[in-house]
């Protein structure tokens, strides 16, 4: 049985993930990848996208929550839950795809990747079955422009690397649209991406009359996430074309698709997966170009 490669896409509601699937789909095509994009939101009304496996075909939300009484969080729950104890249907529809690289379109409720256990298992099992994922996590970057939000972030993003247990790039979105903001922000973009030295922002914590009646717990909060030292993001503007490639080499070295992917590879390729094709200069000044 072949390997099959690909991305869970996973994110607080309105993080961009569908926004996200379609123009990475976009993006993989037009480098001669054969895309699946797989639904597994059972409340996503709004696709970009035409789904090759939809789990609106196993169970639906609405109905969900109509014969159970259920709100929407809590049939989201059960869905995922309904999903995990029939994985089995959605392994074959991926195996059937064995030719294709797959993005998998997941729930925004963060719930199921920070201590519910559906989503973990259901990964579990396709890992079991030669599905070779990355979790990729998207962050909506508004959220540096308030030092609370950002924290929350990166605890989000702590507890679900641990979690999950995939391979795991975090993605911050929506780069365009920061320029709006650039006045609000405390640091510069590399302190956010980069998640540097976080004292810096917990004396932001400590001055916000709103989060300094909580200064004990944030220092205990910035505590855990730097003693673990997971946390960094890419930055993603998915006009940009330059930041896409980035985002799309870090995602194939995590998985191992540079070296089991069903596309040519030759030595250059390799190695600008290896060591990222866009260097830090060109980095940097892809970077300053949305902050003039």
């Amino acid at each position: 049985m072949s390997l099959i490669f690909g991305q869970l896409v996973i994110g607080p509601p309105g993080s961009g993930k569908t926004t996200y699937c379609n123009a990475m789909s976009n993006f993989l095509e037009k480098m001669g990848r054969k895309i699946a994009i797989i639904n597994i939101d059972p409340a996503n009304e709004n696709m970009e996208y035409k789904a090759t496996v939809d789990i609106t075909e196993l169970i639906k939300h609405d109905e969900v929550m109509n014969t159970y009484a259920l709100g929407p969080n809590g049939a989201l729950v059960y869905c995922m839950e309904f999903l995990e104890a029939n994985v089995n249907w959605l392994i074959k529809k991926i195996l059937d795809l064995k030719d294709h690289y797959i993005i998998i379109d997941c729930p925004g409720q963060i719930e199921l990747y920070t201590h519910h256990k559906s989503i973990t298992k259901i990964v579990e099992r396709m890992s079991e079955n030669l599905i070779r994922l990355c979790s990729v996590h998207l962050m909506d970057s508004h959220h540096c422009s308030d030092p609370g939000k950002y924290l929350s972030s990166l605890m989000i993003c702590t507890s679900t690397m641990l979690q999950i247990g995939l391979p795991h790039i975090n993605i911050m979105t929506k780069l365009d649209l920061m320029q709006k903001y650039k006045d609000k922000l405390d640091f510069n973009i590399e302190f956010y991406t980069e998640v540097l030295d976080l004292n810096y922002l917990l004396e932001r914590l400590d001055e916000d009359p709103m989060t300094a009646k909580y200064k004990k717990l944030n220092a205990a909060l910035v505590s855990l996430i730097q003693d673990y030292s997971l946390v960094s993001f890419l930055p993603l503007d998915i006009s940009n074309q330059a930041l896409l490639l980035q985002v799309k080499n870090a995602i194939d070295k995590a998985n191992g698709y540079i070296f089991g992917g069903n596309e040519p590879h030759d030595i250059q390729t390799l190695l600008a997966c290896a060591v990222g094709a866009v260097n830090e200069k060109e980095k940097m000044s892809t970077l300053d170009s949305y902050f003039q």
